[in-house]
């Protein structure tokens, strides 16, 4: 026979164990006993008042937040709803079955306010990375370096094209982005330079088409990952081009030798970050290698000769091109010397125009030129330091441990749903970053080490 629901839920008392509801294998148990908040109250202790109400304990947003990115929940609003129906949810934020969940507006006014001031998710991440190198995730020995494109929130329709004037308005009364566009614009003291096409809400995220496809207002978080577990040990924002991401890429390996005093062997990246610059301070200030490819434009292919058909004689500081004539920066000695040094951070040396006038194989050389140049960058030394290493087994490794920073991108923006920024400005990109980079180790460290966590992870928090 069919049976009935017996019961209801009248009884005014019951007996309710919420630590016994966990499972002993849930992520949570694993990322609570990996991530450290002890020092984030006396971290923030200046930046709230002694007297007034008490507040709501930052330990408990900054547990919220992390549940927020570990799970992909990107509404603040769905968040609390999430906290406060999940048993998992309020056992990791230390709220009880009674306990009140913090309503979303206050999630704004701290990450605006003192969580931003004061540095509060640079030190939470810093702190799980800690975390990773005191379990061994960190090695130190090679590092990868990618960056990749998120959407703003930001319009499309809502920009200015670089030939109109924008009236931005009493700044004191405009929206947080651009106040800090325009603060930005103040230390470059150049209030004309822009780009192209700007966001009018969000007038510092790039106009790009990077991607394919129709062209968005985005911002690249870029990684620096260890290439022992994939553990990112910093993240920054930075413009969508080239420059700035190579530049995010200085930053971060700057930091982490400054921080935590760890400083590759090698460095793996695709050809942005093979630059003679990038690669003139790897190999010659950072004495890092560079696992990157050379962009090199000097092949050429229209069947005359390139630059590697010419030999460099170091000692004589000259080229021997393939019928022998030497190429010279300078043909006769001056009373001041100069550097020769162009704009491009190269020396050019040049063939005699008596030379390349009789030899028999101009037309191979130079059809269309009186005579044959060749531009040497300053940093061509190290530029053939990469190539060396490019030959070798331990280079093709690396490239296919690059993929490693490539699958946490993937990771980031499928699972954990940063496809699209939430806040705006580079601030507000920085903060989400930090805290997505920061779900992720912390998801990485609890898979990896669960098994050997498992005991402590049931004890009760």
């Amino acid at each position: 026979m069919m049976g009935e629901q017996a019961g209801s839920q009248e009884p005014l008392f019951y007996g309710f164990n919420l630590e016994s509801h966990i499972p002993q294998n849930h992520l949570l148990r694993g990322i609570d006993h990996f991530l450290d908040l002890s020092d984030l109250r006396h971290h923030l202790a200046d930046h709230y008042s002694s007297t007034g109400r008490p507040s709501i304990a930052p330990e408990l947003m900054i547990r919220m937040l992390v549940i927020g990115y570990c799970f992909g929940i990107r509404s603040e609003r769905r968040l609390c709803e999430e906290v406060h129906l999940n048993l998992a949810y309020r056992w990791f934020c230390r709220l009880g079955l009674d306990d009140s969940v913090p309503d979303h507006s206050t999630f704004s006014k701290n990450r605006h306010g003192r969580f931003r001031e004061s540095g509060a998710f640079r030190l939470l991440f810093e702190s799980v990375l800690r975390r990773c190198m005191t379990e061994g995730m960190v090695r130190g020995e090679g590092f990868a370096t990618d960056a990749s494109v998120i959407k703003a929130d930001a319009q499309r329709q809502r920009r200015a094209t670089g030939d109109e004037t924008i009236d931005w308005g009493n700044p004191d009364q405009a929206s947080r982005p651009v106040r800090e566009y325009l603060a930005a614009l103040e230390v470059e003291n150049d209030s004309e330079t822009r780009s192209r096409t700007l966001s009018l809400t969000d007038p510092a995220a790039s106009w790009t088409s990077a991607p394919g496809g129709p062209a968005f207002f985005a911002y690249s978080t870029n990684y620096l990952i260890d290439l022992k577990a994939g553990i990112i040990v910093d993240v920054e924002a930075s413009a969508v081009n080239k420059a700035a991401e190579v530049d995010a890429t200085r930053t971060m390996i700057d930091r982490v030798e400054n921080k935590f005093d760890l400083l590759p062997e090698r460095l793996v990246g695709d050809t942005n970050y093979g630059s003679a610059a990038m690669l003139g301070w790897l190999v010659d200030e950072k004495q890092i290698e560079p696992h990157v490819p050379v962009l090199d434009k000097s092949v050429r292919t229209d069947g005359t000769f390139s630059r590697s058909d010419f030999a460099w004689d170091e000692d004589a500081n000259e080229y021997r091109c393939p019928a022998d004539k030497v190429l010279r920066c300078d043909r006769r000695p001056f009373k001041n010397p100069r550097t020769r040094i162009t704009k491009a951070d190269s020396i050019v040396y040049r063939a005699s125009l008596h030379d390349c006038a009789v030899c028999p194989m101009k037309a191979d050389c130079c059809p269309n030129e009186l005579t044959r140049k060749i531009a040497r960058s300053l940093h061509e030394n190290a530029r053939d330091v990469a190539r060396r290493i490019a030959e070798t087994d331990a280079y093709r490794q690396s490239r296919r441990e690059r993929k490693k920073v490539e699958m946490l991108f993937a990771h980031l923006k499928r699972i954990l749903k940063l496809d699209k920024l939430r806040l705006r400005g580079f601030s507000g990109a920085q903060d989400e970053f930090l805290l997505a980079a920061t779900a992720q180790n912390l998801r990485r460290m609890a898979k990896w080490l669960m098994p050997k966590a498992e005991k402590v992870c049931g004890m009760p928090a």
